[in-house]
């Protein structure tokens, strides 16, 4: 009996995992696939989840009641990166015929993938592309299981996943064609990958990583190469790579030289090893990994392993170390046995873990660790507990509580819930009060009694567990008496002091540094800044626009400090700007402490003038100096990629910001933050520069609320077309219309009077708790309305005097607009004097004009209490109303504040815009019809 030399060596195949490289998997997509169907009445793609509730984009198609059904999907081109066969992953869901009442005998539970090789990109859209068929059938594929119906949440039952493969390739690459010709069924996902074999150290030589050949029964040679102080015996040194990505028993070996023995320490290889057939479990944001010994031990009896933890971006394309709190129970390395339980990860998040197995030469072998690695994703969980609570402020019958967010909350924290009794009776007899930030009062309580208390938060995964049991009192009369007469004292001069404190803080802010004078006059251009020369105090510093150097690289020198990448460490991604994505990440420079920093990346394959327009924006930013202008540490120009670096801001872009705290600032706290904004653009209108861009959008906010100003490149806007909505073609360029005034976008006439007009809108935005500007109008309508002298209306709750200084920032006159510096000295005033600001503006309620009709809606226009609640940005105590009876409009417009208390909404700022809107609901009720504008 002969046995062939594949037969032979298949038997003989050395344990390795076999590598997959990734050319296309649509489960990570997060935006449209945008594949071409045909005909249009065929496939549909939809928004669906997997089953772990991941939103995944998936193709559906259900035409079982038409006969002689040929619907086409063809797919994006996949570039096949040199492999010469493909393997395709498919995930799929089929309707059983037989449980779909009345249908012809034409319904299909089967579908074809077919593919076509191509050197290009081909337009498929609006050809005779379908007609033509030029694709190669790869199999008619079935399903294992079908499903004949639907569960109450809307998901598909049974899901199958098959798996095929093609070659050989020659071409630069192909697409996939699906053909469905009458069935009812949904591509859940499609993953197309190719194999190849692990580099491998295997009898003392290293094998590169290999890719297989272009048939699964095709054999790859791969020469070995002798590690250090080793040499060839005999023959050659080969490993075969099969078709499944598995290295074959090589032909010929290495060995030691003379003086060198394989396990004594010396460089000659004694390490063992990757480990075998990992394992993992994941439950929630815990996962536990388990795999065999390796084969190869090196000759040694004292292997260890060590687990390496990274956190990766969904898409794969970048990881980073994980945090300091992952735990590893029982290490994270030296681990003598095969299994470990990892806790405290992030909820839905992709994790890499590397278990590296290491024996005692492996520290003095030129090569790393072997090892294996295996990717999970977590799954929603339910918030961690609430550390500690601590006690505010008591009175005799209420106290109240604050405390701190659970250290992983595991997504947004949607409320809290506190579970309180008096110490002396039992549990059972508690009562639990409902609230939605981290401080909640506690009423109705007896004097001088101890209450036992727990907190837990609350996610769309469900409530974690209670905190702690804390104990709180209540004062006793005695208590409250005392504590009255120390206070009586201190009350008389309180008020002094608070404006004596207000007042070192402005003088503090406003105080800065002075560099050395330049003096330059320029005129605006298509890539100059216009500006106005001889306003700045001084001595003070004159901005040099970067785009005047014959070569911009030389500005960047002289106004941004070079930081070596080494001292940056990119953590997670955090939004996606102009030219590329922005991290979170931490600096540690030389000498200083580590600090947070936002990393604004150049994507691959720019051209030079993409790298000159995105640092440009850093050549700006480090021209400034000031506590409301965003800090720039520095760039990165001498490795790739190119970054920017500036001071983090832990609460993001003020206007979204705003909205996720609608209600829960007080106005000293809103003026507060629009002070620092209007001092830093007295900063930069001093400094001769012009932002053109100044939005609630472009604000940043840190920590301790402190406004800065942002986003120094507008001047890309004004010559490149953008999808940001918020800019609008004007006269060649792209212009913010709703912040923008009219001089600027007639004429193109940018100063830092058109600034004012802009930081007019910001006011107002911030008043509104980031309210759209002109609400749903149209650009060209908001034009109009304003060469019309319509101007926004208060906002609601605004104080007279800040519209006034709005409608002053909106004169159509340039010249007779306030400067920043007159509008930092007038909120310094309302500051000292906050009895300024109790005078709220009126909101007529027949408005005059057609804008002022915005800001309260017309009851009338609403048929439910929910539609008027999403109206008015209250939607979330929907549940509140229906649930205590509060069923429609006309029982709504009875309510009062204790209903309001009563039903759950606990929130002075909520409880204030209900209540206004309540009132304008009434007055309207009261009119006769038709009089309501």
């Amino acid at each position: 009996m002969t046995v062939d030399l594949f037969t032979l060596l298949c038997a003989l195949a050395i344990t390795s995992s076999a590598m997959e490289e990734t050319l296309m998997d649509t489960r990570v997509a997060t935006a449209e696939l945008g594949w071409t169907a045909y005909p249009n009445s065929g496939w549909e793609e939809v928004s669906g989840y997997d089953e772990n509730l991941n939103t995944i984009r998936t193709y559906q198609v259900c035409n079982v009641f038409e006969p002689s059904q040929n619907n086409w999907l063809l797919t994006t081109f996949i570039d096949r990166k040199g492999a010469q066969r493909i393997y395709v992953e498919i995930r799929f869901t089929v309707r059983d015929c037989s449980s779909i009442p009345n249908v012809p005998g034409s319904c299909k539970e089967t579908f074809n993938l077919y593919y076509y090789e191509t050197d290009a990109v081909i337009a498929t859209k609006g050809t005779a592309f379908w007609m033509e068929a030029p694709y190669l059938k790869v199999d008619t594929i079935a399903a294992d299981e079908s499903f004949s119906q639907v569960d109450f949440g809307g998901r598909l039952m049974k899901v199958n996943t098959e798996v095929r493969s093609f070659g050989p390739l020659s071409k630069n690459g192909f697409y996939l064609a699906f053909q469905d010709y009458g069935a009812c069924m949904s591509l859940l996902s499609v993953r197309v990958f190719y194999k190849k074999c692990p580099s491998v150290v295997q009898n003392f030589a290293v094998f590169p990583e290999t890719m297989t050949g272009a048939e699964s029964t095709s054999l790859v040679i791969a020469r070995g190469i002798c590690i250090p102080n080793s040499e060839e015996v005999d023959v050659p040194i080969k490993l075969y790579c099969n078709g499944d990505g598995e290295w074959m028993v090589p032909i010929g070996s290495c060995t030691c030289k003379a003086g060198f023995e394989p396990d004594n320490g010396n460089v000659c290889r004694g390490v063992p090893s990757s480990p075998r057939n990992v394992i993992s479990i994941v439950n929630e944001t815990s996962v536990i990994l388990e795999w065999h010994s390796p084969r190869e031990t090196g000759g040694r009896d004292d292997v260890v392993y060590n687990i390496v933890c990274k956190k990766c971006r969904a898409d794969r394309r970048s990881c980073s170390h994980c945090d300091d709190n992952v735990d590893f129970v029982p290490r994270q390395l030296g681990l003598t046995e095969t299994r470990v339980f990892i806790s405290n990860l992030l909820s839905h998040t992709l994790y890499s873990f590397e278990i590296q197995a290491v024996n005692g030469v492996s520290n003095k072998s030129p090569y790393p660790a072997q090892h294996v690695t295996i990717d999970i994703t977590t799954n929603q969980a339910a918030p961690s507990i609430v550390p500690i609570m601590h006690q505010i402020s008591s009175t005799m019958n209420s106290f109240t509580l604050s405390w701190p967010q659970p250290e992983q909350p595991n997504g947004i924290i949607l409320d809290y819930e506190l579970r309180y009794y008096e110490k002396d009776h039992a549990e059972i007899n508690s009562t639990t009060l409902r609230c939605q930030t981290n401080t909640a009062r506690v009423e109705g309580l007896r004097p001088g009694t101890v209450y036992v208390v727990q907190v837990r938060a609350r996610t769309v995964a469900g409530f974690g567990r209670y905190s702690s049991k804390m104990c709180f009192q209540t004062l006793t009369d005695d208590d409250f008496k005392s504590e009255l007469r120390e206070q009586l004292p201190l009350i008389a001069g309180s008020a002094a002091a608070g404006v004596v404190f207000i007042v070192s803080l402005i003088a503090i802010s406003i105080v800065c540094s002075r560099k050395r004078a330049y003096t330059k006059e320029a005129v605006y251009s298509d890539k100059l800044q216009h500006y106005s020369t001889g306003r700045g105090s001084p001595g003070m510093k004159i901005y040099i626009d970067p785009f005047t150097y014959e070569d911009p690289n030389e500005a960047v020198r002289e106004f941004a400090k070079e930081i070596d990448v080494s001292t940056v460490k990119i953590e997670e991604v955090i939004g996606a700007g102009e030219f590329g994505e922005v991290y979170k990440g931490r600096l540690k420079l030389p000498g200083k402490r580590e600090i947070f920093v936002a990393i604004k990346t150049l994507k691959a394959g720019y051209v030079e003038k993409q790298r000159r327009d995105f640092l440009s924006e850093a050549s700006i930013m480090g021209q400034f100096d000031h506590p409301n202008i965003i800090r720039l540490e520095g760039v990165v120009t001498k490795s790739r990629p190119v970054m920017i670096l500036t001071e983090f801001m832990e609460n993001g872009a003020l206007d979204s910001f705003l909205r996720q705290n609608d209600g829960q600032f007080t106005v000293i706290q809103l003026v507060g933050m629009m002070r620092g904004i209007a001092a830093g653009m007295k900063y930069l209108s001093e400094m001769n520069y012009v932002h053109r861009d100044l939005a609630a959008r472009n604000i940043l906010v840190n920590s301790n609320l402190v406004c800065k100003v942002s986003d120094f490149g507008l001047s890309r806007y004004l010559q490149e077309d953008t999808s940001d909505p918020s800019y609008t073609s004007s006269l060649g360029g792209k212009i913010p219309v709703r912040w923008t005034a009219p001089e600027a976008i007639a004429y193109r006439k940018f100063t830092s009077a058109s600034d004012v007009w802009s930081y007019g809108i910001v006011m107002w935005e911030v008043m509104s708790f980031g309210e759209r500007p002109y609400w749903d109008m149209s650009n060209q309508d908001v034009i109009n309305a304003i060469e019309q002298d319509y101007r926004l209306p208060p906002p609601m709750d605004c104080p007279s005097a800040l519209h006034q200084l709005m409608l002053d920032c909106w004169q159509k006159d340039r010249n007779v607009r306030p400067r920043f510096a007159d509008i930092v000295s007038t909120l310094d005033k309302m500051i000292r004097n906050p009895t300024s600001l109790k005078a709220v503006a009126n909101i007529p309620a027949v408005p005059s004009q057609p804008l002022l009709d915005r800001s309260i809606p017309d009851f009338n226009t609403f048929s439910s209490v929910e539609d008027w609640l999403t109206a008015i940005k209250m939607g979330q105590y929907r549940d509140n109303f229906l649930n205590s009876g509060f069923t429609s409009l006309q029982l709504v417009a009875q309510m009062t504040s204790e209903d309001l208390l009563r039903i759950g909404v606990t929130l002075a700022g909520h409880q204030k815009k209900i209540l206004n809107n309540i009132q304008s609901m009434r007055v309207q009720m009261s009119q006769p019809p038709n009089t309501v504008a």
